[in-house]
């Protein structure tokens, strides 16, 4: 992995973190109104899972970068550049927006990214598709907790 290679994928994901903690507001009121399972981790779980994962995103990008070129890397670069556009509009949809069923649409479309992002990585460098894997799980783990927010407020 090259180092300008890694500062470019740092910097798509620092901007993608960083338009997404500007449209997070869990404590506006409408998202404290909201019920939520008992088991919805802590808010302070959010960050301390977010920084890591963005961290194995931008270096899973670097090496699969690195290891591709001509329309494998144009692909895999277009594939890498929607995941993050869908990451953050989760976020927008789901917070900025308050629609948290349109959220639970977008985030299916976001868990298929990670998955075509994963296929693209583990063809190229099994390393990336490791670093990618707990991104995808953490993903999912946000659609479940998602679809639970849209089924407790659903008469609301």
């Amino acid at each position: 992995m090259r180092l300008p290679t890694l500062a470019r994928t740092a910097a798509a994901v620092t901007v993608t973190a960083a338009a997404g903690a500007t449209v997070t507001d869990a404590s506006s009121r409408w998202y404290q109104r909201l019920r939520k399972p008992t088991w919805q981790p802590p808010p302070v779980a959010f960050p301390l899972a977010w920084t890591p994962l963005y961290a194995l995103i931008a270096v899973a990008g670097a090496r699969v970068l690195d290891r591709t070129s001509g329309t494998d890397r144009a692909a895999f670069t277009r594939a890498y550049g929607l995941n993050l556009a869908l990451n953050f509009g989760w976020s927008a949809l789901f917070f900025k927006a308050h629609r948290p069923t349109v959220a639970l649409a977008e985030i299916a479309a976001l868990n298929a990214s990670n998955f075509m992002l994963l296929r693209r990585a583990a063809r190229t460098d099994r390393v990336a598709a490791v670093a990618l894997a707990p991104y995808a799980a953490w993903t999912l783990f946000a659609t479940v907790l998602n679809g639970a927010i849209v089924h407790l407020n659903a008469n609301r």
